[in-house]
């Protein structure tokens, strides 16, 4: 679509890659990927024949400097590509690149997808609505994304969340009605946990959690107004719990008033950029028309605004849901007054 692709060019997002996601896909042969446990991660480790091999290595030390970098080759011989894995679960099936830094073995990853409308509006999005920057590339069919790191939603809650203290949970508990607030506003849908990390980051006397989604393929295509929000998919359902046992419904609402407000700050900071993004979108077709007609109907029961009544596309109702948000958050500022 060419005003997408205007868009992503005017931000620097759309830049010529050496290689493409198909380009990937001739592998001839792999192994499969085990974790410590030698539980099957669902990734295989794809490898090539010798004479693609090099070329395949050399084209991702470009991209990955282009990523990271200016694009600057001095530093490729420097560079090893450890790991090429292919997932075969979900629907992306991104191949996750690891590169390694010969000389100090520090190592980072980076994924190649395929460029899907959905998901680049979602990697916008995220970069603009959430408290975290992301960064990421796009060439005609390509989608290459930096790694967001973090420990994986399920496997936290498995494995680390029982271990928690009684203030960490409760602060997770506090992240997650946040997060779940800005998926459903911003209409990012598929948080199950798997789709999600948990981040932890020390600070001077304990450990503050924060989440971030890592997966954007499902930004504005469900009908189902409940598919955005984390809280009904049943991988959440102990975050739904601790949510219930750690914090009164007075806090839960102080916590998503907090997280409205600084989703209209945002949108006011980027204020051009997202209105040029939501242009794009209104004149996209990024879902059916059965799942327009059922998402705006549910949101009008949700809000009783007539606008969304009239809503055609995904994208008018993103960005009428933003207008809404705006429109609430500066009254209440008023009467405040």
């Amino acid at each position: 679509m060419d005003r997408l692709h205007n868009y992503l060019t005017e931000y620097n997002r759309n830049i010529k890659i050496p290689i493409f996601y198909d380009d990937l896909l001739r592998f001839q042969g792999s192994v499969v990927v085990y974790d410590k446990e030698d539980n099957d991660t669902l990734w295989i480790r794809v490898y090539y024949d010798e004479f693609e091999r090099e070329e395949i290595d050399l084209s991702l030390k470009k991209v990955y400097t282009i990523l990271h970098s200016d694009g600057n080759e001095s530093t490729i011989p420097f560079l090893n590509v450890d790991a090429i894995d292919y997932c075969t679960f979900g629907n992306s099936k991104p191949f996750r690149i690891k590169i390694r830094n010969i000389l100090n073995d520090n190592y980072t990853y980076f994924y190649v997808k395929t460029a899907d409308a959905s998901r680049i509006y979602g990697l916008e999005l995220e970069h603009m609505l959430s408290p975290y920057n992301l960064n990421f590339l796009v060439y005609k069919n390509t989608l290459i994304e930096e790694h967001i790191t973090g420990i994986p939603g399920d496997e936290f809650i498995k494995n680390m969340l029982p271990k928690c203290s009684k203030p960490e949970k409760s602060q997770i508990a506090k992240e997650f009605v946040k997060f779940n607030e800005r998926c459903m506003i911003r209409l990012l849908g598929d948080m199950r946990s798997y789709n999600y990390v948990i981040v932890p980051t020390h600070d001077f006397d304990h450990v503050v959690y924060k989440i971030r989604a890592i997966d954007f393929d499902q930004q504005s295509y469900e009908g189902k107004f409940n598919i955005y929000r984390p809280q009904f998919f049943k991988e959440n359902l102990k975050m739904v719990e601790l949510v219930a046992e750690s914090i009164q419904k007075l806090s839960i609402d102080q916590y998503k008033i907090e997280e409205r407000s600084i989703l209209v700050k945002r949108l006011k900071s980027f204020h051009g950029r997202i209105d040029k993004l939501l242009n794009c979108m209104v004149s996209d077709s990024i879902s059916k028309k059965e799942h327009v007609d059922l998402l705006k109907s549910k949101i009008f029961e949700y809000t009783q605004d007539v606008k969304f009544k009239r809503c055609k596309g995904m994208g008018e109702i993103l960005k009428r849901s933003l207008e809404y948000l705006t429109r609430n958050y500066e009254n209440v500022k008023i009467k405040n007054l």
